[in-house]
């Protein structure tokens, strides 16, 4: 019974006295906070951007980069990021991997195997920000020193979140959701792109960003309009807002559109999008209900905004904007890219699963075809701070 009991404590204490096994101190790793995969002719090229700790925390900076680049090539990615510790010093860490880049050309072959490695690592999380390097690669977005963010990849996925929030023709796409577009059957993905202003070899060096106006930068626009996993090709700006109106993404955008002899800005402030969907005789339909309210944000002409037929008149231009946008979006996607990213495959599945299994084999072309309704109700809530407008005073004086 001693023994027993003796064995007992033996056991319990292996297991509780065991340690961390498997530590590794902090001043051992190396802090990836973006990762970009571009395609070669052997295989992929993978470039990370490690943080340097010293520089970031330190009290007083030594004149170093706060961030550090290291790219390898390699015959899979995973065999690329591994040929990094050839040049990195310490154990490469992706737990706190907040962007991934994908080059355009890589894109259009297919990012399906970039997003299995992704998948598959336990280290990595899920909620880091997935773009595309439009008309460039990753590597050169990801060799770009910016300004007022010392880590890049931080500047890039603080402008993806300000944008969606504030501008509207881009969207945040994390790892879990572009994946789940890619293996639906009503719903293709889309990607924001990123890409390099200026000359990329001179972005990398520090003395870009001592300028007021940095000559090299990044900027983020458009949304890439993907079939399956492959890049097809980009939206213009308002067929990136259209698209967001459609699948109610609005949080706040401008609204511009003529006004006598000039134009005006209405402040989109809330949006609200419902999509229904019915098969009629076996051909698919969908309607699209819009309800926006903004205020005024700028006056160029000379109406007055004093008087309701005025701002009745401009309620009518505001719905007639949203409406053209929503209607350039689905125009793009039904007539030159034949792609579903608005999901309306997933509506017809939702509201008639029976009439879903015989549509979903021909979807591309019964999306291509399908009759959409779209109805927008717009109003202006708001004046601002002024109501009668001095420009014409301005004029006269």
């Amino acid at each position: 019974m001693k023994k027993r009991n003796l064995y007992v404590m033996i056991s319990i204490l292996i297991i509780f006295l065991s340690g961390c096994w498997s530590r590794t101190e902090l001043n051992e790793l190396a802090i990836v906070t973006s990762m970009g995969i571009d395609k070669t002719e052997e295989g992929y090229m993978v470039s990370v951007q490690i943080v340097n700790p010293s520089e970031i925390a330190g009290q007083s900076a030594s004149g170093r980069t706060e961030v550090v680049s290291f790219m390898k090539s390699g015959e899979t990615i995973y065999d690329a990021v591994r040929h990094l510790s050839t040049d990195a010093p310490r154990r490469i860490y992706v737990a706190h991997l907040q962007l991934v880049v994908i080059g355009e050309e890589l894109a259009q072959e297919g990012i399906g195997k970039a997003l299995d490695v992704l998948s598959r690592q336990h280290e990595l999380r899920s909620d880091f920000f997935i773009t595309v390097a439009k008309g460039t690669t990753a590597y050169d977005v990801l060799n770009v020193q910016t300004a007022l963010e010392k880590i890049p990849s931080i500047k890039i996925a603080n402008a993806l979140e300000n944008s969606e929030k504030a501008w509207s023709p881009t969207k945040t796409v994390r790892l879990d959701e572009l994946i789940s577009s890619i293996v639906s059957k009503g719903k293709e993905p889309v990607l924001t792109g990123v890409y390099v202003y200026g000359d990329p070899e001179t972005g990398s060096e520090f003395t870009n960003i001592q300028n007021v106006s940095p000559a090299t930068g990044l900027r983020i626009n458009s949304i890439g309009v993907f079939k399956n996993d492959k890049l097809l090709g980009w939206l213009t700006e308002d067929e990136s807002r259209g698209f967001n109106y459609i699948t109610d993404n609005i949080k706040k955008t401008p609204v511009t559109f003529a006004c006598e002899d000039s134009k005006v800005t209405i402040d989109t402030t809330r949006s609200k999008t419902k999509v229904k969907g019915k098969v009629v005789k076996g051909k698919p339909k969908i309607e699209i209900d819009v309800n926006a309210e903004g205020f005024v944000g700028e006056v160029e002409c000379s109406i007055d905004l004093t008087k309701p037929e005025s701002i009745q008149q401009l309620n009518e231009k505001y719905k007639e904007s949203i409406k053209g946008k929503i209607k350039a979006a689905l125009k793009s996607m039904q007539d030159n890219y034949q792609s579903d990213i608005f999901g309306f495959g997933e509506v017809i599945h939702r509201s008639d699963p029976k009439a879903w299994k015989s549509l979903e084999k021909n979807w591309d072309q019964e999306f291509a075809k399908m009759e959409v309704t779209v109805n927008v109700m717009a109003n202006i809530r708001r004046l601002g701070t002024i109501t009668e407008e001095f420009q014409k005073e301005i004029e006269e004086q």
